[in-house]
């Protein structure tokens, strides 16, 4: 009797159509935001670094809101704290449809991007540790240079005109929402000193009332919105992180869809407010947080005081390290392969596109050192000068293997029978075969009338002068 046959799981296949499809409309959206991220840092380093800066720094720290609501915050504490609950509500939708409709559903499919981010946030810990247990520096900034910032890569992909292929592009894209889901769960642990238990237990009551009224089908923004400032503004007092509320709140919503659901609420809802995060709250963060006074000293300083240097490593050598190793390691304990179109040279690229960490970076720079403005000031400065050489390191990778990128992609769009879906799509599917026979048949024929033009022509030349 024949033994059974066993067929090798794929790494960073091809994603299925639909997954291709909302992949395609979401990194559309992070990339707009991620240049829009892009501009916003460098206008922050341009107005702190010239004469303006006295007004860079007067309109950060004006302050404004109910201050019997406890709420009197600066621009720069409403845009971490009230801004980034947008960005991080995004997140939790993302996370949510990631685990009920996309790659976390399948769990042998979801132990790949689970084990590239564990890796990659505990490769860049463990760098900085090692590198301020050497150096004699704190060790409070060892999260830091844990986060990927998906919009600034995908941002410096629009800049530098590379086009990776879908399945490299989900990979970072669910890398990312797996990361910022541990982020999440860092700020909570070791960022939360005291707690407020009353104001506390209001948010958990505004959470369940949330969670009730998305049960019972209740529609309506002028419902969601002003309990969702409540429920943030509870969460806030409580000393909890104020953008744990965002993330709680995008895990209650609905992600999958009931029979006759073109989108599902979740989607519904992520395709409004994404473009709200990408295109506003994250630049603003940016804006008001990047703003770090650079000179040629301070830039020296990065690179000898144990805090800033342990970030620029973590972020340049640790993610990439950290991812690369994850999806190695996943490969040979699970006995899969990679998929034929890439190689690891290439996971490796997207490994050090990774290491690009800046919006949640800069928040956990801030948590970590916020009683002290000169090394808060260092280690942001730190984050922009480690996301710059990851981003400069990731270029020359992706630029090596572009071609063969190029080639994938116009593979993957290719739609020769224009019914609106490629072509790679429906090798499958015999009406296809039947429209494209009948396409290369008229292409055929047509070839057959010139040719008969062309010959008549020729022997029409052929009579004496």
């Amino acid at each position: 009797m024949a033994a059974p046959r066993t067929t090798t799981r794929k790494l960073l296949g091809r994603l299925s159509l639909p997954e291709r499809n909302f992949v395609a409309d979401a990194l559309r959206t992070e990339t707009v935001g991620g240049v829009l991220l892009l501009v916003a840092a460098i206008a922050a380093l341009i107005w702190a670094n010239t004469p303006l800066r006295d007004s860079y720094e007067s309109v950060s720290h004006f302050h404004f809101g109910p201050a019997a609501l406890g709420l009197d915050l600066s621009v720069q504490h409403w845009a971490a704290e009230g801004l980034l609950a947008v960005f991080f509500f995004v997140a939790g939708v993302e996370l949510k449809r990631e685990l009920v409709a996309g790659d976390l559903k399948d769990p042998k499919a979801a132990l790949l991007p689970v084990a590239a981010a564990v890796c990659g946030m505990a490769v860049p810990a463990l760098v900085y540790t090692l590198t301020n247990i050497t150096g004699g520096g704190a060790l409070d900034g060892w999260a830091v240079p844990t986060a990927t910032d998906i919009a600034f890569a995908l941002a410096v992909l629009a800049v530098i005109g590379t086009s990776l292929p879908s399945a490299l592009r989900a990979f970072l894209l669910t890398l990312a929402v797996v990361d910022d889901l541990f982020a999440i769960l860092i700020i909570a642990v070791f960022f939360t000193s005291t707690i407020d238990f009353a104001a506390l237990g209001g948010a958990v009551v505004g959470l369940a009332v949330f969670w009730l009224l998305l049960r019972k089908g209740v529609r309506g923004w002028y419902v969601y919105v002003p309990l969702a400032l409540v429920i943030w503004g509870l969460m806030y007092n409580s000393g909890i992180h104020a953008t744990i509320a965002g993330v709680a709140m995008g895990l209650m919503l609905r992600c999958h869809r009931h029979e006759g659901e073109e989108h599902s609420p979740g989607e519904h809802i992520e395709h409004l407010v994404r473009p709200l995060s990408a295109g506003l709250a994250v630049p603003l963060f940016a804006l008001f947080s990047a703003g770090v006074t650079v000179s040629g000293g301070a830039v020296g300083d990065v690179f000898t005081r144990p805090e800033t240097l342990g970030v620029v490593i973590g972020l340049v050598v640790g993610k990439a390290v950290g991812i690369f190793g994850g999806t190695w390691l996943t490969a040979r304990f699970t006995r899969a392969s990679l998929s034929e179109d890439l190689a690891w040279p290439d996971v490796f690229a997207v490994a050090s596109l990774s290491g690009i960490g800046f919006t949640v970076s800069l928040l956990i720079g801030e948590l970590a050192f916020d009683d002290n403005a000169v090394l808060t000031d260092e280690v942001k400065a730190a984050v922009l000068i480690g996301s710059l050489i990851a981003a400069v390191l990731a270029t020359i990778l992706l630029k090596v293997r572009n071609a063969k990128y190029r080639a994938l992609c116009e593979a993957e769009e290719r739609d020769e029978d224009l019914d609106g879906i490629p072509d790679i799509y429906e090798q499958d599917n015999p009406a296809y075969h039947l429209r494209m026979a009948e396409i290369y048949e008229r292409k055929a024929a047509e070839h057959r009338r010139l040719a008969e033009v062309a010959g008549g022509a020729s022997e029409g030349d052929d009579g004496p002068a």
